[in-house]
């Protein structure tokens, strides 16, 4: 405990210092924005540093005993009873209000507010074959008409103890869990589900995700676009802090079939992360910390070829107890990917969010939160939101033999 009380404080002081300075140096009566850009730079680099030496010098020959293999994004089925089918009910849901103060996106300045609820049933053939079929609906607040979105849930799974297989419409959620910068997490509010196919292999290591999205088929009126990616974690010393991830992601878009002369577009981005993961470490429910490379490329194949953006991309989150902080960090070139976050349109930007979770019930949590956003020339953007999630998990309701 006396180690752990002495880490915490070289963090807090390390990071109380830091950000004091930084908010003296870059006060507008201090400094040029110049001024302001290279500082901001300069300390968001050493918040980094100065966290991961402090926090490695205490835990650097710490062991963790209990091993628990990362299995996020496996869904628990019901599965067979002593030779029986079994068929189970699953709902679960969230309402959001988000509201994007953006001055330095201005067409991009709304609330996007609005409830969804996911219902389905499943058939458990056995302990790893299953069959669900479901709707997800969304009702934005105010819209009308009162459904604006119904989502089909339909998909086949399958749950070995090392591999899922997923094939048909099904929730995205944990299973694909993208930075801002590949992927924005405003996804799941208007795109949940995935339309086609996902492997994922988990084993003590940690997890590889492949995966493949038809966002839109091809008929007279609508193009034809789809998006696939992979995804990796992978611990080289399980039970030990140091990690490495890596994320990949592509879109491809043609024209209609009324549109043979229509532009193809093709677009995708690449990020690889070293991290270390001091959870349950410290008197931090969780502490960890990023640090990589990023590139992103487009192209347009009537009129040029791939163009290619490079960045460095860093992040820390920290939580305790009902409170969570996390800060992202991005200093390249400007990135163009459609279903990214647009900030990473800029050629520096931070964003810290704060996280507070109201209340946390057994199949219920609600949480308070608030981005603060910086980039070039506007660094007072916000975004302050409430959520609310709810699952129920899935509940058997009916069993029986198979006739076979």
């Amino acid at each position: 405990m006396l180690k752990h009380a002495k880490t915490y404080e070289v963090f807090k002081t390390s990071i109380s210092m830091i950000y004091a300075s930084l908010a003296f140096r870059l006060s507008p009566q201090n400094c040029s924005f110049a001024a302001q850009k290279r500082y901001m730079i300069k300390k968001l680099y050493l918040i980094v540093i100065v966290s991961l030496i402090a926090v490695s010098a205490s835990f650097g020959q710490f062991q963790q005993k209990n091993l628990i293999p990362d299995t996020a994004g496996i869904k628990p089925f019901s599965g067979g009873i002593n030779g029986f089918n079994t068929i189970d009910i699953h709902f679960n849901g969230f309402a959001f209000l988000d509201d994007h103060e953006y001055d330095a996106l201005i067409p991009l300045r709304k609330t996007i507010s609005g409830t969804r609820t996911e219902f389905d049933l499943g058939y458990n053939v056995d302990t790893s074959n299953h069959f669900v079929v479901g709707v997800n609906p969304l009702h934005e607040f105010g819209g009308v008409p009162f459904y604006v979105q119904v989502n089909p849930v339909a998909y086949y799974s399958y749950t070995g103890k090392h591999w899922q297989y997923n094939m048909g419409e099904f929730p995205r959620n944990d299973l694909l869990q993208y930075p801002r910068a590949l992927l924005n997490d405003s996804v799941q509010y208007y795109r949940p589900n995935v339309e086609g196919a996902l492997l994922r292999n988990t084993n003590k290591f940690g997890y590889e995700t492949a995966w493949i999205d038809w966002i839109s088929r091809q008929t007279p009126t609508q193009r034809n676009e789809f998006m696939a990616g992979e995804l990796l974690k992978f611990t080289p010393n399980p039970g030990h802090a140091f990690y490495f991830t890596h994320y990949l992601l592509f879109m491809h878009d043609a024209g209609t079939k009324s549109d043979t002369a229509a532009p193809i577009r093709d677009q995708g981005g690449f990020q690889m992360r070293l991290g270390l993961d001091y959870s349950h470490r410290t008197i931090f429910d969780s502490l960890k910390f990023e640090a990589g490379y990023m590139f992103t490329e487009y192209r347009i194949r009537s009129m040029f070829s791939w163009k290619t953006s490079e960045g460095f991309v860093a992040s820390v989150y920290i939580s305790r107890k009902r409170f969570a902080i996390f800060d992202e960090f991005y200093k390249g070139q400007a990135n163009y990917l459609n279903f990214a976050d647009p900030f990473y349109s800029k050629t520096i930007y931070n964003r810290m969010d704060i996280m507070y979770n109201a209340f946390i019930g057994k199949h219920l949590t609600g949480q308070f939160f608030m981005g603060l956003h910086q980039s070039p020339s506007h660094l007072t953007d916000s975004e302050p939101g409430f959520r609310v999630v709810y699952d129920i998990g899935r509940k058997v309701i009916a069993k029986f033999k198979d006739d076979n």
